[in-house]
Formats: structure tokens, C-alpha cells, sequence
């Protein structure tokens, strides 16, 4: 399938991208190759797959969600590398 150097802008703008001028071209032809490979899978013969909406069909053993008995506090806290007014200290994220 043919992708021209409108198409990347488009996606590109759509995407809220900002492309540099020397990026257009490789991402026009990776953009080309991808559409390329889904359109083979078009030629497939796939009128004898069942569909399906899951890949994995075994069924998942449940359990009741009944409460138990928890830790307390303290017990929770026991293996903390570090703690801080009854809570779990950890590093700032920013």
C-alpha cells in the first residue's frame, strides 16, 4: 500500500507529533511496510476460524472474597526498609 508524505503529516498531526523534516521519509516507509503486512493478512482464508473473543479459553478458578484476618499496623510495617509516622516510606517520584 502506497503512503505519501501527506499521510505521515496527517497521522503525524493527529497524533499531536512533531516530526523533523528528516524523519518523514524513514516513518513514511515504516508506516508503508506496516500497512503492507496487514494487507496480507486480508488474503488469508479464515472462513472456517471460529471467532473468538479471548485468546485463552480455560476457565479461571474463583474463590469467595470473604474477609480474613489482616495484619495489623505494626506487623505490615515490621519489613518496611523504612517507615515514617505509620506509613511506608518511599523515594519522590518527582
Amino acid at each position: 500500500m502506497e503512503v505519501t508524505r501527506e499521510d505521515v503529516l496527517r497521522c503525524a498531526r493527529l497524533a499531536d507529533l512533531s516530526l523533523q523534516e528528516d524523519e518523514i521519509e524513514p516513518m513514511r516507509r515504516d508506516m508503508e511496510k506496516l500497512l503492507s503486512q496487514a494487507q496480507k493478512l486480508d488474503e488469508l482464508d479464515l472462513g472456517s476460524v471460529d471467532v473468538t473473543l479471548h485468546g485463552h479459553s480455560a476457565v479461571l478458578p474463583r474463590r469467595e472474597d470473604v474477609p480474613s484476618a489482616t495484619f495489623s499496623q505494626i506487623e505490615a510495617l515490621s519489613n518496611a526498609p523504612a517507615q515514617e509516622k505509620g506509613h511506608f516510606r518511599v523515594p519522590k517520584v518527582l
